[in-house]
């Protein structure tokens, strides 16, 4: 770091998030590599230190003796202030030197949310934001996660989008880099080769023309670019690098934990989930695999917790086999092992006591919509007496606490489907004062936690409109008013949030403009409540001539052109539409180990899907 601005820390809050030189942090001379990449998290350290993505992709670039990863998180407020007082560009924890001076800039959208904080971070580092502006092949601007299956509001500043899996794209993308930097290449030409690689969406390398409508009217690929972009895919889990050291904070971090993951994609379906289906195919890692490289993090890292990641972790086929090694080894060493994304139809108290063997806490449940009917529109395949049997067998276990996730504003939501919510958690309070074997001389706490339904991409309801602001405003104080029990409580998620992301997530290349002069307007950390400023984005929605309700809150029609149709994430529109049309019956589709739906993700993994090991589909 600056010798001058770490004089200046002093005047921040939180000190430690800008020094580095924590264990695991990784440090080379840059004099023998030959491509530094700065791997940058567009949100403070507290949170981007929590992302799993990052922790792999640092550990696998400085694998590599030819590159260096250096971490790079936005700074808060008060580290901004000091840096452009004092002309201090944005740097690399690890060297602390100017991330302008790296190869590859590389960012990770996870959240829409994000996109003010990018450009800012760029303008920090003084770098112009447009990809137009940056004309040299050094830096090279580049972006993936899983925000980049609709990368359109943000390709005017992204050079090129890493789509899917960044394991097998990421080195094949240095190895392009290193050939072009070598031989003096401009960028223009490395950025048609790479526009060839499986799992590289080159941007400027489509023209998009538009109806009078404003509509897409057709996207065009332009020299040699593919028609589609196909987003890369990692066939094999227990072969893929996983890291056996993690960087580990000195300071308090929101996820701070060994992390590991046991499989990718989901069985299940949910059609508001773009998790769900732009992760498939399904890929299991074997127990052995994953007790193996979960103990080696464990014993380097130091941690006493363990979280097992996925989509949906109790419908790893061998949980029971995973359990029993991991608490070998875990339960002598007073290792806790959390195991998040559980589902509430195939919980049971056995699993729940076997988790309870180090500490106990509380526990969530995903019920999504408090009426059965809404929940089959969105394929959520559970029942109410599931939830309470759940519910029962969690408080028989001595639970006493029970957070409970519903959303607002889902397709043909009705207001007795908003009541269902607090009726479904009256209920549940209910069931544990009915339990003669609940903890004695304890009362119950249900936490109802909201949030507003925002149409996606890659889903079933990709066609269908957001609840506009003031509606969802009245449907929460209608679910406020449906409460009577002290016993269950209710948060929910702040309507314009939502409203901003619900454009975000389904808006055009048309939108860097809003996004730029919301930027410049002040507008930073869009997803944290006390720097959110609507009526900015408001202005910068007029400011750049473009109504926010089109991009939101209006229903597509099928044969609509949408900013993602150039980008192939596997999965047929065929097949989304049939779910959309079973939606609006209110019709159920089984999970994939039932019977397979055919969305067509197989086809990345040379016809293999977890879900069902047969390839007869």
């Amino acid at each position: 770091m600056n010798s001058e601005l770490e004089k200046q820390l002093l005047r921040v809050q939180k000190p430690a998030s800008y020094t580095g030189n924590e264990q695991g942090a990784v440090r080379k001379d840059k004099n023998t590599v030959d491509v530094r990449f700065a791997f940058c998290f567009p949100d403070k350290y507290e949170i981007g230190m929590s992302h799993i993505g990052m922790k792999i992709l640092y550990g696998m670039i400085n694998e590599r003796s030819d590159a260096w990863c250096e971490r790079v998180f936005a700074p808060a407020e008060d580290m901004e202030r000091v840096m452009r007082e004092g002309g201090f560009p944005l740097f690399g924890l690890e060297s602390g030197e100017p991330v302008r001076d790296f190869d590859i800039i590389g960012f990770t959208l996870m959240y829409e949310l994000c996109y003010t904080n990018v450009l800012n971070m760029l303008d920090l580092a003084g770098l112009p934001v447009r990809s137009k502006d940056r004309p040299s092949l050094a830096p090279l601007v580049v972006a993936g996660g899983p925000c980049c299956c609709n990368a359109e509001p943000m390709a005017e500043f992204i050079d090129l989008f890493m789509l899917g899996d960044g394991e097998d794209v990421m080195n094949e993308l240095i190895d392009l880099y290193k050939k072009y930097k070598a031989d003096g290449g401009s960028k223009a030409d490395f950025l048609e080769e790479a526009s060839h690689l499986t799992g590289v969406y080159v941007p400027s390398l489509y023209d998009v023309a538009y109806h009078e409508d404003g509509t897409i009217k057709a996207v065009t690929p332009l020299k040699t670019a593919p028609a589609k972009a196909t987003k890369a895919n990692v066939a094999d889990l227990d072969n893929v690098y996983y890291p056996t050291d993690f960087v580990v904070p000195y300071t308090e971090i929101v996820f701070d934990r060994a992390v590991h993951e046991i499989f990718r994609g989901c069985i299940r379906g949910c059609r508001f989930c773009q998790a769900g289906f732009i992760y498939r195919p399904i890929r299991e890692k074997r127990p052995e695999t994953i007790s193996e490289q979960s103990r080696a993090l464990c014993e380097a890292t130091g941690y006493d917790e363990l979280s097992l990641c996925s989509l949906s972790s109790s419908d790893y086929t061998h949980i029971r086999e995973l359990l029993n090694m991991l608490l070998e080894w875990t339960e002598p060493r007073k290792i806790n092992i959390a195991l998040p994304s559980l589902r509430i139809d195939n919980f049971d108290r056995e699993l729940l006591e076997r988790l309870s063997a180090v500490r106990k806490s509380g526990l969530t449940f995903a019920a999504e919509a408090g009426t059965q009917r809404l929940r089959d529109v969105i394929n959520k395949n559970i029942t109410e007496e599931e939830i309470l049997n759940t519910s029962r067998e969690a408080f028989a276990g001595g639970r006493t606490a029970v957070k409970l996730y519903f959303m607002l504003g889902l397709p043909t939501e009705t207001d007795e489907d908003v009541k269902g919510i607090a009726d479904l958690a009256q209920k549940v309070v209910n069931e544990f004062y009915r339990n003669p074997d609940k903890p004695k001389g304890k009362g119950v706490q249900v936490s109802v936690s909201a949030s507003n339904f925002v149409p996606k991409p890659f889903t079933p309801f990709q066609w269908e409109p957001q609840d506009a602001k003031d509606e969802f405003v009245r449907k929460q104080e209608y679910l406020r008013s449906c409460v009577t029990t002290k016993k269950a409580s209710v948060s929910c998620h702040t309507p314009a949030v939502s409203a901003l992301e619900g454009v975000m997530a389904r808006g055009d290349r048309r939108l860097a403009d809003a996004i730029e002069y919301a930027w410049r307007s002040g507008c930073t950390f869009d997803s944290w409540e006390d720097s959110f400023d609507y009526e900015k984005w408001l202005a910068a929605f007029a400011a750049a001539g473009l109504d926010p309700a089109f991009y939101a809150n209006r229903r597509r029609d099928y044969d609509e052109i949408l900013p993602w149709d150039h980008l192939d994430y596997g999965i047929d529109k065929r097949f989304l539409i049939r779910e959309a049309e079973k939606a609006k019956k209110a019709k159920t589709t089984p999970h994939c180990r039932v019977r397979c739906a055919g969305c067509g993700a197989n086809k990345l993994n040379g016809g293999r899907c977890d879900a069902r090991r047969q390839t007869d589909f």
